[in-house]
């Protein structure tokens, strides 16, 4: 008898609890949700490609000028682009760092098949789409550059202007430059302790890569000593199965699928107005890309009198400075072209 009674006073307690409950709920209307919010990612969003993947991106700044960002490599990541933060938003350039497949905060898939020029090009279609851009300004810095110079040829009408930085126009002419700075910069004995490794194979030495850091990439891949942070960290994470695979070991050795690229006749097809920057320090010959610039019909051309490889960094102010100078001109309607 006790036990039905605790019962039906258990019961009659949590109805009393649940009416005063929907007494004191406020009901929202539903016209006054906002159906437009969106959940806030600090401007990261992955996107989708070969149906599969996923590569990662991020939007820093806001503006009507949008530009995306294609990084060197092939097999690094953004990071080193983390200087771009302090000179585009405060001009009112959006920009968009882009992880190509493979790299950094992307996918990694195994698949050593998709390391190629083609898939790369439709890679950077389908980013485009996925992030909503047109008229919109492509940068590209070293193989980025590369990559850019072949998107132009085929989806160039989705477009405004381009950027080419740090890079020639095909792997023939760059190999005997980068032969000319190993004499250049390396000491005879550096040089035949070099080419004695070299014939053994020993890449991976200490003695072989201490040659490369301190006898060329001091020179021309960057002049500031120390190197940059954002710098330090990108060769820290490289996926070097990609560059072997596309590039080599090395500068002095082109035997992946890269090897056989050249651009020269194809330049007369960028019809987009398009900045050529570079470094007169540059591990890629610097008359190589005013030749650059001079095949382009529509295009300016501009080489960091203090700059490297690595422009963005050891000749700042001069790189950004016409860097910016060019998307304004363009956006603005006032860009002239260099006298070919």
């Amino acid at each position: 008898m006790k036990t039905n009674l605790l019962f039906a006073a258990t019961a009659i307690f949590l109805v009393c609890c649940n009416q005063r409950q929907n007494n004191n709920t406020t009901v929202v209307p539903e016209q006054q949700a906002d159906t437009s919010y969106r959940v806030k990612t600090g401007g990261v969003k992955m996107i989708t490609v070969g149906g599969k993947y996923n590569v990662w991106t991020k939007r820093i700044g806001n503006g009507k000028i949008k530009v995306l960002l294609l990084h060197g490599g092939p097999g690094f990541s953004h990071d080193y682009m983390e200087c771009f933060e302090d000179f585009l938003p405060q001009e009112g350039i959006e920009f968009y760092y882009y992880d190509q497949l493979g790299c950094g905060y992307s996918d990694h898939p195994a698949d050593t098949s998709l390391w190629n020029i083609p898939r790369y090009v439709e890679e950077v279609e389908q980013v485009r789409q996925g992030l909503d851009l047109d008229s919109f300004y492509l940068f590209g810095h070293s193989w980025g550059s590369m990559l850019a110079m072949e998107y132009l040829q085929k989806y160039q009408i989705h477009v405004k202007a381009a950027i080419l930085s740090n890079m020639t126009a095909s792997i023939a002419s760059y190999l005997p430059y980068v032969q000319s700075l190993k004499q250049k910069f390396f000491s005879a004995a550096d040089i035949k302790t070099f080419d004695s490794l070299d014939r053994l194979h020993k890449y991976d030495s200490p003695e072989y890569q201490d040659l490369l850091m301190n006898d060329l990439y001091t020179h021309t891949v960057c002049r500031l000593n120390p190197w940059p942070e954002p710098l330090m960290r990108v060769f820290g994470k490289a996926n070097t199965s990609i560059y072997i695979q596309m590039q080599g070991v090395d500068e002095f050795h082109v035997t992946g699928s890269l090897k056989n690229w050249d651009m020269w006749g194809r330049l007369k097809n960028i019809t987009v107005p398009t900045l050529v920057l570079g470094g007169m320090y540059d591990e890629m010959n610097p008359d190589d890309m005013k030749r650059e610039g001079a095949s382009i019909p529509d295009s300016r051309t501009y080489l960091c009198p203090n700059g490297s490889h690595m422009s963005m960094y050891d000749d700042q102010q001069n790189y950004f400075l016409e860097l910016v100078r060019f998307i304004k001109d363009v956006d603005d309607n006032k860009f002239t072209a260099d006298k070919k």
